[in-house]
């Protein structure tokens, strides 16, 4: 061995030594720093600290606004803080070891409105003051009276939600004009969407999320593709209690709903542990339309040392639902339905190495399972031309802003039954990201995520499948400057199997022309938001597409041409605003502006037209029946206004409105080359299946609110949210019983406007007795949120809950 390696081993034996006597040697505590919404240090402040419920010992900060508390047992402890001018603030439990320190920063908000602390802007827990990008924060008392949290995702400012019928039925995003499968979803950690941007948000139930975190804009520099409009973050709930707490909820309603869940939670030690198993029931409004689903949460974590801890997260979700299809349209339910398996598991390990150094690592894993099945042939048998008899509906007239139309729909086409279609995703990642603290105003990000996806889709007509090696890379830093200007840039560069490389950036910012303060104009913030982002094609895009078709059939065509593989689909955004603190910020007024651009994006082109986009004639000769191409663009700008109010006494109250003017400006689908016309509306072409150029996507309001009002007094708890929606475009998707389209009507306005007001109140009667009940739809209002699929009328629910254990639990001695 050289005597250069003899030194080089005593050095790391040096380091090493010194590693472990830090460690064994190591104050024993808790300590930080008090900080206002802009990071700046809060002097004298009061903090105090506690372990149980219970205050054990309290201090003022110093003038930085630091604080330590030395010499403490060892157990899992909270920091609560509180100054003059500021509203109090309490962090999250922090395990503290005998020999071991803890860090804890915690941030002082101004006035009553809370102050959120967001990870999608910078990937980092930063809060929202620091930050200039859109994002919107669902928290448990936003979710409070919901069987799934799918309604008041869509109360959330530039959120658009459709949901085809009653529980369970299909619900999807649309963000600030997006279609509904450009947003990524991740579920404590994991990608939840499948391979190309699906995910169902019916079956996310509400009862075990602790938030829900959304990012509106493109975010494809910290999550890679997919997230091309938005980020839906979910979290579970942790455990928190020294007790173990058991809480139990049964609750029934109208249409034969019922829902039970048991939850388990606690914290012992260096672990704290949660699990929850829920089940949703409902036979919903019209035939073949029951619901039954069954979740099962889980959230595990140990912290070995104050510096590192390990989280084990689990979600099983099975549903199944009846599928009526378009019951106003046809006024005869499909006897098909939709069974759904989902599992998504990570184990993420997250130590703070230094004191400016903090590290992750993360496994995840999602199992993704649907079967489609349509069991027999549903409707009235009707044969014209002598091919086979199709399943028609019931006679219906049909109505437009243009007038009516009537006659008799096919609800299923001759063939062979049972029909089935089914697929599976697998997809497993390891993640790493790495952040360092130069200084208390800059700080730089490095992530790594490798992702491998395998897909099959299987039908009666055919079968696909798809393997996926994906890298993905991001760089960023984010700063500020004297307390006054916040910077967040960033690259994120993709290398994925299908389109290979693609690089996507990210700049936000936000200035203070007046620092938040109790006056009453109380802080003027501008902020600025710009993005692009990528999306990967899904399974049937990828088998559809020119390149793979060739390869199959005519392989000489690929390197006679030069032909590549699909492109990723595209999006450029970029948003700015204001927002105006009033009153001690007890009401906060806020104003964005957004423009969106989605390009490149995937649709399916018959091969007479492919010559006009560029692709050889022999190429295009060689397909069957047409290709995916990258053909499809359109754009969406807008609006959004919000408004908080804090009007004290418990009373509080949010309103949102959302302008979205939203144009298909290219597109060479089937419709767009063809228009289909109703001899009843001769003169106006209509898109069958897919907008028109120059007409809104399809079911994107141009005018969209929301509003909530809370009111928390004691034991009672009690919530009014609206959901109010103007007119939609849409299609009636419908082939009359001759195979024409005299039932297709014309798409402006065809969705009308509704508004859906809910009302929620919780009683306390004792610790351990919760009474509750929830009625939706308080107007009864009679409306489809996607054309001929009809909503819920009014609804009523109640219920109980019994909590066992948890902080203050004493049970009676005998």
């Amino acid at each position: 061995m050289s005597s250069r390696s003899l030194r080089l081993l005593r050095r790391l034996a040096f380091t090493f030594t010194f590693t472990l006597a830090s460690v064994a040697f190591a104050a024993n505590g808790i300590s930080g720093h008090i900080l206002d919404p802009l990071g700046a240090h809060v002097a004298n402040a009061r903090v105090v600290l506690i372990s149980g419920g219970k205050e054990v010992s309290s201090t003022a900060s110093d003038s930085d606004g630091g604080f330590s508390f030395t010499n403490i047992a060892s157990s899992r402890y909270t920091i609560r803080a509180s100054a003059a001018g500021f509203a109090s603030a309490e962090s999250s439990p922090v395990m503290v070891h005998a020999d071991g320190e803890a860090s804890v920063d915690l941030t002082l908000p101004l006035g009553a409105i809370a102050q959120q602390i967001v990870v999608t802007a910078t990937g980092t827990d930063v809060p929202e003051s620091q930050v200039g990008a859109s994002v919107n924060v669902i928290g448990e008392k936003d979710l409070a009276g919901r069987l799934a949290a799918f309604d008041s995702l869509r109360i959330a400012s530039g959120i658009q939600g459709v949901q085809t019928g009653g529980l369970g039925g299909k619900a999807s995003l649309f963000v600030r004009g997006a279609n509904s499968t450009s947003n990524k979803v991740i579920i404590d950690g994991v990608p939840a969407d499948d391979i190309g941007g699906t995910y169902e948000f019916a079956n996310l139930g509400a009862s075990s999320l602790g938030s829900v975190e959304i990012f509106r804009g493109p975010n494809s520099v910290l999550f890679g593709s997919d997230a091309i409009a938005s980020l839906v973050n979910v979290t579970t709930r942790r455990g928190i209690t020294a007790t173990p707490q058991l809480e139990l909820t049964a609750e029934g309603g109208t249409f034969g709903t019922y829902d039970y869940s048991a939850n388990l939670s606690g914290a012992y030690r260096a672990f704290d542990y949660l699990s929850e198993l829920a089940r949703v029931d409902s036979r919903n409004n019209i035939p073949n339309d029951a619901y039954h689903n069954v979740t099962f949460a889980g959230n595990y974590g140990w912290s070995p040392l104050a510096s590192t801890e390990l989280r084990v997260n689990v979600r099983r979700n099975v549903s199944n639902v009846g599928q009526p299809n378009e019951f106003d349209a046809f006024k005869i339910a499909d006897d098909s339905y939709l069974k759904e398996q989902n599992t998504f598991i990570s184990a993420t390990l997250q130590n703070q190495t230094a004191a400016r150094w903090h590290n992750l690592i993360r496994y995840g894993a999602a199992r993704i399972s649907l079967q489609s099945v349509n069991p027999t042939l549903s409707g009235i048998p009707f044969d014209p031309f002598g091919f086979g008899a199709n399943g028609i509906g019931q006679p219906v007239t049909l109505c437009a802003l243009a007038g009516c139309a009537s006659g008799q729909a096919i609800l299923d086409f001759a063939g062979t039954y049972p029909s089935y279609f089914d697929s599976l995703t697998s997809r497993d990642f390891l993640q790493t990201q790495s952040d360092y603290h130069f200084s208390s105003h800059l700080t730089a990000l490095f992530g790594f995520r490798y992702e491998n996806e395998r897909g099959i889709t299987n039908s009666a007509f055919s079968s696909s499948s798809t393997s996926r090696d994906n890298f993905s890379y991001t760089l960023q830093a984010q700063g500020d400057l004297f307390r006054r200007i916040y910077a967040t840039a960033g690259v994120g560069l993709e290398k994925n199997a299908i389109f290979g490389f693609a690089g996507t950036p990210k700049v936000s910012l936000a200035y203070y022309l007046a620092r938040p303060s109790d006056g009453t104009f109380s802080g003027t913030k501008l902020r600025f938001n710009f993005g692009k982002g990528i999306k990967e094609p899904s399974i049937f895009n990828e088998t559809s597409s020119l390149f793979n078709i060739l390869t199959q059939s005519a392989p000489q065509l690929i390197s006679q041409f030069h032909l590549s593989p699909t492109g990723p689909e595209r999006s450029r955004s970029f948003d700015f605003g204001f927002e105006q603190g009033f009153f001690g910020r007890h009401v906060l007024l806020s104003q964005t502006f957004f423009h969106n651009v989605f390009y490149d994006q995937l649709e399916f082109v018959d091969k007479t037209l492919l010559p006009g986009l560029g692709v050889p004639a022999a190429a295009a000769a060689a397909l069957p029946f047409g290709a995916a191409v990258n053909s499809l663009d359109y754009h969406a700008r807008g609006a959004e206004i919000g408004l908080r109010l804090d009007l004290s006494h418990g009373l509080s109250a949010t309103a949102t409105y959302t302008y979205t003017a939203a144009v298909v400006t290219k597109s060479f689908s089937s419709d767009n080359q063809f228009p289909s016309f109703n001899p009843a509306f001769p003169n106006i072409p209509i898109g069958g299946f897919s907008p028109l150029v120059g007409n809104r996507p399809f079911r994107i309001a141009p005018h969209v609110g929301s509003f909530g009002i809370v009111y928390v007094h004691q034991k009672l708890f009690a919530s009014l949210t609206g959901y109010l929606s103007g007119r939609r475009d849409d299609s009636t998707f419908l082939t009359d019983s001759f195979f024409g389209t005299s039932l297709l009507l014309p798409n402006r306005n065809l969705d009308p406007a509704y508004q859906k007001l809910d009302l929620h109140a919780a009683y306390n009667i004792s610790r351990a007795v919760q009474i509750f009940g929830t009625a939706e739809n308080l107007l009864n209002q009679r409306y489809d949120a996607a054309y001929g699929f009809p909503s819920l009328p009014f609804t009523v629910r109640a219920g109980m809950k019994f909590t066992i254990g948890g902080e203050g639990w004493r049970p009676k001695s005998h």
